[in-house]
C-alpha cells in the first residue's frame, strides 16, 4: 500500500515543530582568595575575587563589586594568592631524572610503553604542582608519543597540563646521541632526535613533523660534535633561515637549542622565536636578541641538577665554573633587556618540581615578580597564547591556581599550591589531589 506523500514527511514535520533542547547552563564558580595577582602587575590586589563561568574567567575585581549569580558555587581560598596557572616553557615529559636512569639508557633500553606510562604520571604531577601549560621540547627517542599524550589530556582520558609539542626535534646528522657504537652498527642505533643531512632533508622533516602533529619545530643549532667533542654549530645560517621559512609558512614557530655564540647568532639572524639554554651568550648576542624580541629560556635548573647528581651541594660547596658562568650569562641577558621566559628542562630533574627554576632565577638576579611573569604572561606571549592563558583577565581560559602566602614577595610560595583549576575544572583543592 502506498502512503500519501504527506504521511512520509509527517515525522519530519513533527520534529521541526518540537522545541530545540537547550544546552545546560555553564557552571559558575566564585573564587575568594586573600589576594589576586593578575600575571602582569607588580603587586597583588588584596580583597579581590574571580568569577568563573564554564571554562572562562568572567569577571575579576574587588569582591564587593562583583555581580554573582545566585546559583554560583563559592570557594573560600583564605590565606592564598590566586594567580594564573604556571606555564613551563621547556619540559620533557617523556624523560625522567638522570640520577634514576642515564639519558642513553632511557633512549636505548626503555620500551616506548614504559616511557609513556611514566609520562602519564609526569603530566599529572606537573598539573598538581600548578603548571597548567607546558611546551614539551622533544620526546628524546620516544617518537611521536607527545602527540598522543597531548590528545589523551585534551580528551580527558588522563589529567595533565595543556601541551605544546615538537615531536622528535631535529639534529644535524652525526651530531647527536647515543654515540660510541661500531661503524658497522651505528646506523641501527636509536637516536634521541631526528637527523637531517641537508637543506632538502630539513624541509622534508619539518613538513613530516607537522604532519605528525608538531605545534612548534625544535632544532639543535649546535652540539658537542667538534673534533675533540667540543660544542660547535651544526646547521648553516642558510639552512636555519630555510627552516624558519618552511615552518613559518604553516604558521609554526622555531626554537633552537644553542650554547655557542655563533650558533645563537645564526639562529637570531634566521628569525627563530626562542633560544634554549644560551650558556655562552655574548653582549652582542643579547643585544641582538633584545632588538628582535627573541625569547631566552635559560634552563638554569637543569645544570644545577646535573651537578648535584655529581656530588655538588648548592649553598655548601663553592660554585663550579659552569654555575658561575651561567649566573653571569643570565644577568647579562637580564640587563640587556632580553625577554626571558621560564623554561627549566624538567625531566632532567623531577616532574612537579618545576618551581626549582623560579627559585633559581630569583637567586640569579630576577625579582620574584619578574620570575612569576616569566612563567605566566611572558611565556603566554612566547607561545602566542596571550589571548588564551597567562593572566587573570576576563575572557581568558580559567587556568588558575592558589598558592599559600604571597609569591610576589617569596617565590617559594609557588611550591605551596593549594588549588588548581584548568579550563574551569578543579583538579586540586585544599592541598589535596
Amino acid at each position: 500500500m502506498r502512503l500519501p506523500i504527506v504521511a512520509l514527511f509527517f515525522p519530519a514535520l513533527l520534529a521541526a515543530q518540537r522545541p530545540l533542547a537547550t544546552a545546560p547552563l555553564a557552571k559558575v564558580t566564585l573564587l575568594v582568595p586573600a589576594r589576586v595577582w593578575d600575571g602582569v602587575e607588580s603587586q597583588p590586589h588584596e580583597g579581590w575575587a574571580v568569577l568563573v563561568r564554564g571554562d572562562r574567567i568572567e569577571a575579576v575585581g574587588p569582591r564587593a563589586q562583583l555581580t554573582v549569580p545566585s546559583d554560583a558555587t563559592t570557594i573560600d581560598l583564605a590565606g592564598t594568592t590566586l594567580m594564573p596557572g604556571l606555564i613551563e616553557g621547556h619540559s620533557h615529559l617523556l624523560l625522567h631524572p638522570y640520577n634514576e636512569t642515564p639519558w642513553d639508557d632511557q633512549v636505548l633500553h626503555e620500551a616506548l610503553a614504559l616511557r609513556v606510562a611514566r609520562a602519564v604520571n609526569h603530566a599529572r604531577a606537573t598539573l598538581m604542582a600548578g603548571w597548567t601549560t607546558v611546551r614539551d621540547l622533544g620526546t628524546e627517542g620516544a617518537g611521536y608519543a607527545d602527540v598522543g599524550l597531548k590528545q589523551a589530556i585534551n580528551q580527558g582520558i588522563v589529567p595533565g597540563p595543556r601541551m605544546v609539542v615538537v615531536t622528535r626535534a631535529i639534529v644535524a646528522t652525526g651530531s647527536y646521541a647515543p654515540k660510541g657504537f661500531t661503524p658497522e652498527h651505528i646506523d641501527e642505533i636509536p637516536q634521541g632526535a631526528e637527523e637531517a643531512g641537508s637543506a632538502e632533508d630539513l624541509s622534508r622533516i619539518i613538513r613530516d613533523q607537522i604532519k605528525h602533529g608538531a605545534d612548534w619545530i625544535k632544532i639543535y643549532a649546535d652540539y658537542r660534535w667538534g673534533p675533540n667533542g667540543e660544542t660547535m654549530p651544526t646547521f648553516t645560517a642558510e639552512e636555519l633561515k630555510l627552516a624558519v621559512e618552511v615552518a613559518g609558512s604553516s604558521g609554526r614557530l622555531i626554537t633552537v637549542h644553542s650554547s655557542t655564540a655563533e650558533g645563537m647568532r645564526r639562529a637570531i639572524e634566521a628569525g627563530v622565536a626562542s633560544i634554549e639554554h644560551v650558556d655562552n651568550g655574548t653582549a652582542e648576542v643579547f643585544r641582538m636578541m633584545a632588538q628582535k624580541g627573541i625569547y631566552l629560556c635559560p634552563t638554569v635548573a637543569a645544570g644545577d641538577a646535573i651537578l648535584s647528581y655529581r656530588g655538588w651541594r648548592r649553598g655548601v660547596d663553592p660554585d663550579p665554573a659552569s654555575i658561575r658562568e651561567k649566573k653571569a650569562s643570565f644577568r647579562a641577558a637580564l640587563n640587556a633587556g632580553v625577554p626571558i621566559c621560564n623554561g627549566s628542562d624538567v625531566g632532567v630533574f623531577t616532574h612537579g618540581d618545576n618551581a626549582r627554576e623560579l627559585e633559581l632565577m630569583v637567586s640569579y638576579g630576577m625579582t620574584p615578580v619578574q620570575a612569576l611573569r616569566a612563567a605566566t604572561s611572558v611565556n603566554a606571549k612566547m607561545l602566542r597564547w596571550e589571548s588564551r592563558v597567562g593572566a587573570v583577565k576576563p575572557g581568558l581560559l580559567a587556568d588558575l591556581i592558589a598558592v599559600q602566602g604571597d609569591p610576589t614577595r617569596d617565590i617559594s610560595g609557588t611550591r605551596q599550591v593549594q588549588f588548581v583549576m584548568k579550563g574551569g575544572e578543579i583538579f586540586k583543592r585544599g592541598g589535596t589531589e
